[in-house]
């Protein structure tokens, strides 16, 4: 039996989603609907009334100097959250009494596990500057947000870091660039960690209460390098475990039309509780369209799910549903869920939020959504009795009294053990 060194635990669980363009939808007259048709004048309002209680906001070191993969400047209007964006929106949600998950891209334009560019003003550092300069950027962010009342509840140390992060530039070739694949040279690796640490270091002294999130998203057998059985993604927290990187958090991204069906991310799921049961998991980053497929869509799951509101509303539910049984999942978060262009002249559409372009209704999948939020029951009552030093019981995550524990993580008067 294992004493792990946190003291308390809950069964809170979050629902929400990322909200970073809620306000360039606002100042363009976006107009907003419930599912019945009755007009919503608050967006973040209606969030929190169907049952969300957490938002999450990502920043950008420099949204004013994207790169593309050729190099060149260029300008993308949903790439424009500085900080004094996310202090402004981050202020709203926690006035809101919301959680605010806060997502460091550490770059000046999107980081996902095909693009992971260093911020164009940091390109000339050396590793050793490099983790410096990534260790007082992050505290001074976090020092501001504090300041401007959005201190985060939650941190992503990086967006969808599955092969690494600041790369170096596009124009980059070779062995300059410092991707981290399962096969790159330990090096690489070596860099990657360090420059977590000096992130997490940031995050611990000036939000010691904040709950750190490593973020990745090889949730599926099929994809590059996984091996048909997620080894990529055990590949990538056995590293991080062995560099003894400080964090609290599994974030995962599921887009069922590019990962696969949701078996494939509930066995993503079942091997992080096998290979990190002292850590929670959220699904940080989900979506399905209700209308046509997203663009670059690898894996139709229309038969079972079609493009369309009930469509929508069936797949999130069964997501909730298979969430629900692991003890060790406690958020999922939509992607994009306020992407609205009814009454704007806003261009193009995205397929996949919450609410109808067409018509500015949300969808009826919002409602399946929220059902995955929190309770008044479970572990957190149980922890907050004032009695956990005197309980000699043992209980599940989810609050439930195991009278034979066998394997997995428990709670034993006010802490957590894990029973091997």
């Amino acid at each position: 039996m294992l004493l792990l060194a946190s003291t308390s635990a809950t069964a809170q669980k979050y629902a929400g989603g990322d909200i970073s363009m809620l306000p360039k939808y606002e100042e363009a007259g976006a107009k907003y609907f419930s599912h019945e048709g009755e007009g919503v004048s608050d967006v973040l309002t209606f969030f929190k009334e169907q049952g969300m209680n957490a938002m999450r906001v990502r920043l950008f070191v420099n949204p004013k100097k994207q790169t593309t993969d050729n190099g060149k400047w260029t300008t993308d209007e949903n790439v424009c959250q500085d900080l004094d964006w996310v202090k402004a929106l981050g202020k709203r949600i926690k006035d809101k009494g919301m959680k605010f998950m806060l997502d460091f891209h550490y770059s000046d334009t999107w980081a996902d596990p095909g693009k992971q560019w260093t911020p164009a003003a940091w390109a000339s550092l050396d590793d050793n500057a490099l983790a410096q300069k990534l260790y007082s950027y992050t505290k001074d962010a976090l020092a501001q947000l504090k300041a401007a009342g959005a201190e985060p509840d939650m941190i992503q140390t990086g967006n969808e870091i599955s092969y690494g992060m600041m790369w170096g530039q596009p124009t980059d070739a070779g062995s300059r660039l410092k991707r981290c694949w399962p096969s790159s040279p330990a090096d690489n690796w070596t860099r990657f960690t360090n420059l977590l640490k000096q992130a997490t270091k940031a995050c611990r002294e000036e939000c010691p209460d904040a709950k750190i999130i490593l973020h990745v998203e090889r949730t599926s057998v099929s994809q590059q390098n996984d091996n048909k059985n997620h080894s990529a993604l055990s590949n990538f927290y056995k590293k991080m475990k062995e560099a003894s990187i400080d964090y609290d958090i599994i974030g995962l991204s599921y887009y069922p039309y590019f990962h696969g069906a949701i078996p494939e991310l509930e066995g993503a799921i079942d091997l992080l509780k096998k290979d990190c049961a002292d850590k929670s998991v959220m699904v940080v980053e989900f979506g399905y369209p209700y209308a046509w497929a997203v663009g670059g869509t690898t894996y139709d799951y229309t038969k079972t799910y079609p493009y369309s509101d009930a469509g929508q509303k069936a797949i999130t539910a069964d997501v909730v549903t298979m969430l629900k049984k692991h003890e060790n999942v406690n958020g999922l978060f939509w992607w994009w869920p306020e992407y609205n262009a009814k009454g704007t002249n806003l261009s193009g559409w995205y397929n996949a939020p919450l609410f109808d372009s067409n018509t500015g209704k949300a969808t009826s999948a919002l409602t399946e959504l929220c059902k995955f939020g929190s309770s008044s029951t479970g572990i957190n009552a149980t922890m907050m009795n004032g009695k956990q030093e005197a309980d000699n019981n043992y209980y599940t995550l989810s609050g439930q009294h195991a009278s034979t524990p066998s394997h997995g993580v428990y709670i034993h008067k006010g802490r957590k053990e894990v029973k091997k």
